[in-house]
């Protein structure tokens, strides 16, 4: 009975966030994860994969099943992230051009947004984590805390460390801070490629600097949790002019 009502109580701050795992190569891991799933109240699971799910991912997801069963499977990242708003991924690797929040800075940030805002927690290959191409899709990234240096926590246990620490926070039942809706990571998607575009055509961009800068503008623009009216100035800046911005009312 307590665990309906608290379940009640919460369902929109569980429903907002997806779980994505970008080419997990064991399919005992992904069962693993839909119990860790299963077990803190979340149950949106995307799988990015070339291939079917494997029957032994059935094996690990005691009492999970349900999960592995409504679990989307997308052939690429792009497709698998597009109709969700924000994306923080988990990485152990520190990049040059994509700076790392600690866990408690990803929270708040998480949690600083509109409550219907969708939530996508990345995850990436057991053995070689996120490539530099995927971290481009995300806005934030996160590391989990250890006490001493590995290269990074199991897969199965990154998940759900990150999801016991949000199950904790709707137990505690938090009040979230209102603020301005970004656009769905597809339109995040677009704009940053036609700046991307646009600097290549003035020579900003070469072929010497590409990848650095590229990298630096997807992080730019990713943090920037880009709204509608933030794109129509990046517009007006980078595509059409000044007379592209309508006017403050």
């Amino acid at each position: 009975m307590s665990e309906a009502i608290w379940f009640d109580s919460t369902t929109m701050l569980l429903e907002r966030f997806t779980v994505i795992l970008s080419r997990p190569s064991q399919p005992e891991n992904i069962g693993a994860v839909a119990r860790s799933m299963k077990n803190t109240g979340f149950r949106h699971l995307r799988i990015v994969m070339d291939s079917p799910l494997d029957p032994a991912a059935y094996v690990t997801a005691v009492h999970a099943e349900e999960i592995l069963d409504t679990a989307r499977i997308f052939s690429n990242l792009d497709e698998a992230v597009q109709d969700l708003d924000m994306i923080f991924a988990a990485t152990a690797k520190p990049r040059k051009n994509f700076p790392l929040l600690s866990w408690p800075e990803a929270e708040t940030k998480m949690l600083g947004f509109p409550i219907e805002i969708r939530i996508g927690l990345l995850f990436g290959n057991e053995r070689t984590g996120l490539t530099s191409a995927e971290l481009r899709r995300t806005n934030f990234r996160f590391q989990i805390p250890q006490a001493v240096r590995q290269p990074s926590y199991n897969l199965a246990a990154a998940v759900l460390l990150t999801l016991f620490s949000l199950f904790r926070l709707g137990q505690a039942e938090p009040k979230l801070v209102a603020s301005t809706r970004p656009l769905p990571r597809r339109e995040q998607e677009e704009c940053i490629r036609l700046v991307i575009e646009k600097l290549l055509e003035k020579g900003f961009i070469q072929h010497g600097n590409r990848k650095h800068v590229t990298e630096m503008i997807y992080d730019l623009f990713g943090r920037l949790s880009m709204t509608a009216k933030d794109r129509n100035l990046i517009l007006a800046l980078f595509a059409k002019g000044p007379d592209f911005l309508e006017p403050e009312e």
